[in-house]
């Protein structure tokens, strides 16, 4: 049975892309720490981080990067966080959290029910500080 996120990146379920290659994605959480959380994820399902292909592994990270880059134009943060946990959804993913203290990476705080109006301004605010970094491979 396909993972969640593998119904998202094929469509069946909506998504708030701000990067698709070949390769990985990475869209908007359905549940933000804080504004800008993302997710980056390799197409193909692995459940365990530590199960990647080296080459796919450095593919994610390298869009981590890049991702957090533009996290941290557009949103301004003291830092971007990474976490990668994978208890809920068995398909690896890179959570992006836009940090502004310490307890910023609990994710206690998560907003269980946030307005689709924010979301879709945490994604457009993201994928024009993509294109202003010059990546083509903005989602949208």
């Amino acid at each position: 049975m396909a993972s969640l996120f593998t119904r998202i990146i094929q469509g069946e379920i909506p998504g708030r892309f701000v990067w698709k290659d070949d390769a990985v994605v990475a869209f908007l959480t359905a549940r933000p720490i804080h504004p800008g959380h993302t997710l980056v994820v390799p197409r193909r399902e692995v459940d365990y981080w530590i199960d990647l292909e080296p080459e796919l592994a450095a593919r994610v990270l390298d869009v981590a990067q890049v991702v957090s880059r533009a996290i941290q134009s557009a949103f301004e943060p003291k830092k971007v966080g990474l976490a990668i946990i994978g208890l809920e959804v068995r398909h690896v993913h890179l959570h992006l959290v836009p940090l502004h203290g310490l307890g910023d990476l609990d994710f206690a705080k998560e907003d269980k029910d946030p307005k689709p109006a924010d979301l879709d301004a945490a994604a457009a605010k993201l994928r024009a500080a993509l294109r202003a970094l010059g990546r083509a491979e903005v989602a949208g």
